[in-house]
């Protein structure tokens, strides 16, 4: 990975695009400390798929052990209001009452 201070990316930074278009990735350092990170950008899945695998490596979400079964989901019976209740109203109250 390359670095570069901030005085140089504000100086070289179409050069530096130039780079990153071509794959390679900048981290952007103030006083030697990384503040930054120039990096391509693939299409959404990749992008999607690297977020989430960013965050597991962060430790903040735990990867699924399986894939969920659409059609179990999609069976479930899903909660229904009373004829003119009020949704935000019940929401308000539930909060309310923790």
């Amino acid at each position: 990975m390359k670095k570069a201070s901030i005085t140089e990316t504000k100086n070289n930074l179409s050069r530096l695009l130039e780079e990153v278009k071509s794959g390679t990735t900048i981290l952007i350092l103030d006083r030697n400390k990384p503040v930054a990170r120039l990096e391509p950008v693939a299409d959404d899945v990749d992008t999607n798929t690297d977020r989430i695998a960013r965050l597991v490596r962060q430790g903040l979400v735990s990867a699924a052990d399986s894939s969920p079964d659409l059609r179990e989901f999609l069976a479930w019976k899903r909660p229904r209001l009373p004829a003119g209740a009020d949704a935000v109203r019940i929401l308000v109250e539930e909060r309310d009452e923790r």
